[in-house]
């Protein structure tokens, strides 16, 4: 008899197979030691689509909407389905005595196994093995502290509730808003309120006018000034007003009439998770939040270099203090200095850094401890490691302290201010390597180092310029902006009991970025990301009801409850239900957005559709559209019936039909070639040879 370990990759099932003994190579597994270790490929098992539930749901019409499955049924994805045969057989042999739970811990690891558990037909026990890295140490303590697997049933119930709701508003909301529009049209749950985020920020760019003003810049030798007015205002917004400002007081003494000196300090960031991971990569290394959790996965599953990364948490147990002087301890190269100044200050429990309280299903992330000197890292790897390591190590270094300066230089009755700051301890900034944009701050009068100056100090204005300025537009949203606001959706919500939701979950968020881009709702511009003319259309068409983070932070927050072992989810279902319903009956009163009409592709990749500059000649309100068998109407799925296929003269010696030919014959009624007539009439075509064409083709053969 042995134990069936199920890993949700093939590279942490060798990791586990290592620690646990299991050396021999079988059919898609090895073994060893009392032990079976096996692995899914990510996903084996799937919802079914709505076709393979019912055959009338393989073509798209409104009257079958809205679908709804008394109970959601899965299936086996056919491209690995060879290794769900695999699993399967292991699952139900009879010389499996149990079987232990190794996917990811979390949501979607759980899902991924109970699907493949519940496919298979198996009834074992299960048992979980829950862990935060990858490392053999880590892999051998889980083993001694494996938990009953219906410690994680309320986990997994949320998990099946995410998936069935995502099916539910994605398969209807789609197929009714692509039949109102005739243009394929993804809705879903989280991407199109975060759709609508990019949305507003580009109409606010659009709708922006630019106002224009003048600052009037004095240089008083050993530092600079903007002109202030009474209240403070920098802004002047007549340029004469300006240019007289500094006529008046170039060449003239300014003397000091207030110097203040503020000391002021800042705290040590949090330490990582997820989202904070990703926006400050974006931020500092350039990464897409894709990117930077493909890294911090390799990092995790491969390098054993860090911890869980899909985690939402920022905290560490208290339990962790001997293994955070561990990973300090281990810094190499660049970073060995880094880790021992921290420990020099001491790892202290401070509930900043350790709060069991406050912790979710995993820590926050941390580098392992295990030595990366000696790794062959890609830069990018490197890169993202040291972030993580220089943020550990910051969280025990003090206070960053600076004094706040602020001078007030009067020349006559005009008023300079200047501000700057001086450094009086670098504090954990030494341990943060900062990117190089960040570190290098412009030269302005904020930030410019201020000389010794008092009350009463006279200066000679050298020099002074009007600057002709603008105000100017939002910025584009990057990954990093839009993270923060997925993460902060709740504050545009009125809803007090909502402002701490968010949209999605820190391991779905880098992949509905993508998912925008993908269907041709986004598009990446350098850094930004910004709107398309079609998913500007989409927010147009849709009800607030899906576009606001409203709604969608409600369920968000209901699958937390749900994960946490609250009764919510009968209540939770039935309000999916009714919101695709709704969904639904709101496309057909839709209003008319001006969507363009796009070619479909094939699994090649290569457009299999093309729109013709024609209407429908049958029904009046579709176009004409191209694939490669024939020419139909777009709106076929609500019943239109033209349909002229390319062969269908073919056997009948005529021609077979090109775009060309199908414009002319619907604009014309008829077509003359040299070897016969082509007519359209009534939604048919027709070919007429030309006798005198078919007689030289009979003395030819002759």
């Amino acid at each position: 008899m042995h134990t069936l370990i199920v890993a949700e990759k093939p590279s942490v099932a060798r990791d586990i197979a290592r620690v646990v003994g299991a050396k021999e190579r079988g059919d898609g597994c090895l073994l060893g030691g009392g032990y079976v270790v096996s692995w899914a490929l990510g996903h084996l098992v799937t919802l079914k689509e709505p076709q393979e539930l019912d055959e009338r749901y393989a073509r798209w019409r409104a009257e079958d909407l809205p679908i709804l499955p008394a109970q959601m049924q899965t299936k086996v994805i056919p491209k690995t389905r060879k290794q769900f045969t695999v699993l399967k057989r292991l699952m139900n042999d009879k010389e499996t005595e149990s079987i232990v739970c190794a996917t990811d811990s979390g949501r979607e690891g759980e899902l991924i196994f109970r699907y493949i558990y519940e496919q298979a037909g198996c009834r074992k026990q299960v048992r979980r093995l829950w862990i935060s890295s990858m490392t053999d140490e880590a892999i051998r303590a889980g083993f001694e502290s494996l938990a009953p697997s219906s410690r994680y049933d309320a986990l997994y119930r949320s998990a099946r509730c995410r998936a069935d709701a995502d099916w539910l508003i994605g398969m209807n909301a789609t197929r009714a808003f692509t039949l109102r529009y005739g243009v394929l049209l993804s809705v879903g749950r989280v991407q199109t309120p975060t759709l609508s985020m990019l949305v507003k920020r580009r109409r606010e760019i659009d709708a922006f006018t630019p106002q224009t003003y003048y600052t009037v810049r004095a240089d008083f030798g050993d530092y600079k000034g903007v002109y202030i007015d009474a209240k403070g205002e920098r802004r002047v917004q007549d340029e004469a007003a300006a240019r007289a400002i500094a006529a008046r007081v170039r060449g003239q003494e300014g003397r000091v009439v207030e110097a203040t000196r503020e000391r002021k300090s800042e705290r040590a960031p949090q330490l990582y998770d997820l989202t904070t991971l990703q926006r400050e990569a974006n931020a500092q290394l350039g990464f897409t939040a894709k990117r930077t959790l493909a890294l911090a996965q390799k990092l995790y599953e491969e390098r054993k270099l860090l911890t869980y990364p899909r985690t939402d948490s920022r905290y560490l147990s208290h339990d962790m203090v001997g293994k955070v002087k561990q990973a300090l301890a281990a810094y190499e190269g660049e970073l060995a200095e880094v880790g021992r100044q921290a420990l020099a200050f001491g790892v202290k429990p401070t509930r900043r850094v350790f709060d069991d309280a406050k912790l979710t299903d995993h820590h926050a992330i941390i580098p392992t401890g295990r030595r990366a000197a000696g790794m062959a890292l890609a830069a990018d790897e490197r890169a993202l490691y040291e972030m993580v390591a220089r943020r550990l190590a910051a969280a025990f270094y003090p206070d960053f302290e600076y004094d706040a300066l602020r001078v007030v230089t009067a020349v006559g009755e005009d008023r300079f201010a200047s501000a700057g700051r001086s450094v009086a301890q670098e504090g954990w900034r030494a341990a943060e390597r900062r990117a190089q944009a960040e570190r290098k701050k412009a030269e302005d009068d904020e930030t410019q180092p201020l000389p010794p100056l008092a009350p009463g100090d006279a200066r000679a204005c050298a020099r002074a310029e009007v600057k002709r300025e603008q105000t100017k537009p939002p910025r584009e949203h990057n990954d990093a902006s839009l993270l923060r606001e997925m993460e902060r959706a709740g504050r545009q919500i009125e809803d007090e009991a909502l402002r701490d939701c968010a949209l999605g979950t820190p391991a779905t968020r880098a992949a509905i970025i993508e998912r925008l881009i993908e269907v041709g709702y986004a598009k990446r511009s350098g850094k930004s990301l910004i709107a398309t003319p079609k998913g500007v259309h989409l927010i147009d068409a849709v009800p607030p009801e899906i576009a606001s983070p409203e709604i969608t932070g409600r369920w968000e927050r209901a699958l937390e409850e749900i994960a946490r072992g609250g009764e919510g989810e009968a209540r939770f279902r039935e309000g999916i239900a009714r919101m695709a319903a709704f969904l639904v009956e709101r496309a057909h009163t839709a209003p008319d957005v001006p969507f363009e009409p796009e070619a479909r592709k094939g699994r090649a990749g290569k457009p299999r559709v093309k729109p013709l500059d024609l209407p429908c000649p049958l029904c009046g309100q579709g176009r004409v559209a191209e694939n490669s068998k024939s020419f139909y109407c777009t709106r076929f799925r609500e019943g239109c019936a033209f349909t002229l296929w390319k062969d269908a003269l073919v056997r009948g010696g005529g021609p077979p039909l090109t775009a060309k030919l199908v414009t002319l014959c619907l604009q014309k009624g008829d077509v003359r070639g040299s070897t016969g007539v082509v007519r359209y009439a009534q939604g048919r075509v027709s070919f007429e040879k030309n006798p005198a064409a078919a007689d030289r083709r009979a003395d030819e053969r002759s």
